[in-house]
């Protein structure tokens, strides 16, 4: 294939602090990589869904809505009329130093809103350029699809790096009403100098329903990740996601979540390591659209090294969404002073009836730590490696199924001694 730049990826909704260039990042998709589309996909035959179920799945989201099948009027018409609404001629009679000012963001939000298009306010936390790209890398999805009355099930996929290629998956994503999925999505490399792994991500997720997402990335050098994914909530629904980011060059991941049903909740737990030259790039968006929606957002890595890390989390309180709560809380735990970190916390709030908050603790070992711990025989060195393998070790005991715990014990046994015996 030839040479891609993805421009505009893991954007935040609302642009911010452009002196230090945290909105987006940009990817270069290097020339004369295969493409190839190859996963390990394992669950029970009755999971594999036809294609087309999520997007059908979305239209019925769209007819409990708003009542009828058909958006109110298309996307670029419902810009239109919001730059006409906002615009001195739109404003019959009054002062055109009166007329409400717009910015991009706030434009876009409100035709958004003003379509009245469940498919249309469908994204990723990548972007529409990435999930494009993604799309058309994967060729045909893998669907997985629950049925009314299932059992609990489970699925694992297994989304590896080629030598000299780009491996693209696609999946979408469709649990029932009242039914529960674990899905466990892993990315690894093995023995590979120069590929990437991309895997796209497509769920709903229906009414008093559960979708448990767990994403481990164990890849190795020379490798680049691209992890995104988009997942909208019917009422009650409830998303629980787990990433782990240990190994790759350069670790893309990104995550929104449309909470349209009242009373839906989602819940993102991310742990990743960076080190050497590695670089992480995060974009989390929580979207509440319903009524006494709740989200939460934590991460908490540890970057040594010259590795950087930019994590993006936005909880948008959207018009209508009374009694909503969304939390962001951050730990990082810099070992080098040529580490770079940047966390950019936002809240987005466009009604007044709820409760949103954030923060995040940044920083090194403190003098009396590091004491603590030389006082142990433990260098400066080893108390780093110690804070790395902590982290690959919970993704370790954390595992949720083989394929992931396979693949961090490969990761482990590369970077640490001795790392079998310590998760036997």
């Amino acid at each position: 294939m030839d040479a891609t730049v993805l421009h505009s990826v893991n954007a935040m909704p609302a642009p911010t602090w452009h002196r230090l260039a945290m909105n987006c990042a940009t990817i270069d998709v290097p020339n004369g990589l295969a493409l190839e589309h190859r996963a390990d996909v394992r669950c029970d035959a009755a999971l594999i869904g036809e294609a087309g179920a999520f997007d059908a799945a979305l239209r019925g989201l769209q007819v409990r809505t708003f009542g009828t099948p058909e958006a109110a009027c298309s996307l670029d018409a419902a810009k239109a009329l919001v730059d006409h609404a906002t615009s001195p001629a739109g404003q019959d009679g009054s002062n055109p130093l009166d007329t409400t000012a717009l910015s991009a963001f706030q434009a876009h939000a409100a035709a958004v809103e003003a379509a009245r298009s469940v498919a249309d306010a469908f994204e990723t936390g990548m972007g529409p350029e990435a999930l494009d790209f993604l799309r058309e890398a994967s060729g045909a999805a893998v669907v997985l699809a629950t049925a009314p009355g299932d059992a609990p099930a489970q699925a694992s996929v297994r989304a590896f790096a080629l030598e000299g290629a780009l491996n693209a998956c696609a999946l979408d994503v469709v649990v029932a009403d009242g039914t529960e999925l674990d899905l466990a999505l892993t990315h690894e490399s093995g023995k590979v100098s120069r590929g990437m792994i991309g895997s796209s991500l497509r769920a709903y997720v229906g009414r008093g329903a559960t979708l448990r997402l767990s994403v481990t990335q164990a890849a190795g050098e020379g490798v680049t990740v691209l992890d995104d994914s988009g997942v909208v909530l019917d009422e009650g629904a409830r998303l629980d996601v787990r990433h782990s980011v240990l190994g790759g060059d350069a670790a893309y991941g990104g995550l929104a979540c449309d909470l349209r049903g009242a009373g839906s909740s989602a819940s993102v737990t991310t742990r990743y390591i960076g080190q050497n030259s590695q670089e992480r790039d995060f974009n989390f968006v929580m979207r509440h659209r319903g009524e006494n929606t709740a989200s939460s957002l934590n991460a908490t890595g540890v970057l040594a090294g010259n590795s950087a890390k930019t994590l993006r989390g936005t909880i948008d309180f959207v018009r209508g969404c009374k009694g909503a709560e969304g939390s962001e809380v951050e730990n990082v735990l810099m070992t080098s002073d040529d580490t770079v970190n940047r966390s950019v916390p936002v809240i987005l709030c466009g009604e007044d009836d709820v409760a949103g908050n954030h923060g995040a603790t940044i920083g090194s070992m403190n003098p009396e730590q590091m004491f603590y711990l030389e006082s142990r025989g433990l260098s400066p060195q080893a108390a780093e490696a110690m804070a790395l393998r902590a982290v690959v070790e919970n993704a370790c005991f954390d595992a949720p199924d083989s394929f992931a715990r396979a693949a961090v014990t490969a990761f482990g046994r590369i970077h640490f001694p001795d790392f079998d015996e310590s998760v036997a």
